[in-house]
């Protein structure tokens, strides 16, 4: 199976882990070393906001 080219940022996902709280993990083991739960978790997050992105700019 072909791997896809990710559409965050390192920056972004980065930010994401820090506010989950799995940072340091990424940071001594790398992001394949994340658990299925953390990394859908942060897909979660992402997609919190871009919602709450897109509400604020609907809303001007």
């Amino acid at each position: 199976m072909a791997r896809r080219r990710g559409t965050m940022s390192d920056e972004f996902k980065a930010e994401l882990a820090k506010e989950l709280g799995f940072y340091d993990t990424v940071q001594r083991e790398g992001w394949g070393a994340i658990t299925t739960r953390d990394a859908g978790n942060m897909v979660k997050r992402a997609i919190q906001i871009a919602e709450q992105a897109l509400a604020e700019q609907r809303a001007r």
